[in-house]
């Protein structure tokens, strides 16, 4: 018998992972709720290849929305293959243990600082979205958190990208995937329910 110990992340213990922060979130739009149902087929249906790069052309990618404190700015990588400003996010890695720390590893790389500090670790933000021909996927199933560090952070950018910037949320740049501006409209209304949530079940001041 396999040592289950010595078990790597690349089992199923990512995909389990997953599918609880999947049946955690009640996600505030329907059309989340309803993408949320459709992530817990595809990764129930296929655990391990769900969650490799390799396991087939569609597969689960992680992204981190990076925000100032004040969630006044975001900061965003221009693509490469894709020739579009876009969050900071990339391919479960064989060491991740969780899709979740694929996001905030990826974001780490892409942004060049170290001190990101995650906002939770639960997911704000669900994206299935077809690739073109510059890419060897053809779908990523991605999933999306969120963290903050220093507006005065300096990023810069890796191989993957062209430049990586902070950009005001209410004023991105033109060249942005199609209906970025509302998924990112969609995270922030995540945000402003969950600081909502604890204020609202925050013990009264003695």
């Amino acid at each position: 018998m396999p040592n289950l110990a010595l078990r790597s992340p690349t089992d199923d213990t990512r995909a389990d992972d997953l599918v609880h922060r999947l049946r955690a979130w009640l996600p505030l739009a329907l059309g989340q709720a309803l993408l949320r149902d459709e992530y817990l087929g595809f990764v129930l249906g296929s655990p391990r290849a769900a969650l490799s790069r390799h396991g087939g052309p569609e597969h689960v990618t992680g992204s981190c929305f990076v925000f100032t404190p004040d969630l006044a700015q975001v900061l965003l990588c221009f693509h490469k293959k894709g020739g579009f400003w876009v969050q900071l996010g990339g391919h479960v890695e064989p060491a991740d243990g969780s899709v979740a720390e694929t996001a905030f590893r990826e974001a780490r790389e892409e942004c060049g600082i170290d001190d990101l500090a995650p906002i939770g670790d639960g997911i704000l933000d669900l994206d299935r979205h077809a690739l073109s021909g510059a890419f060897s996927c053809s779908a990523h199933w991605d999933v999306g958190f969120a963290s903050i560090t220093r507006p005065e952070a300096a990023p810069v950018a890796s191989d993957e990208s062209d430049d990586v910037a902070w950009w005001p949320v209410g004023a991105l740049p033109e060249n942005v995937p199609p209906l970025f501006a509302r998924r990112l409209a969609g995270v922030l209304a995540e945000l402003d329910h969950q600081q909502r949530s604890a204020m609202s079940v925050a013990p009264a001041a003695p």
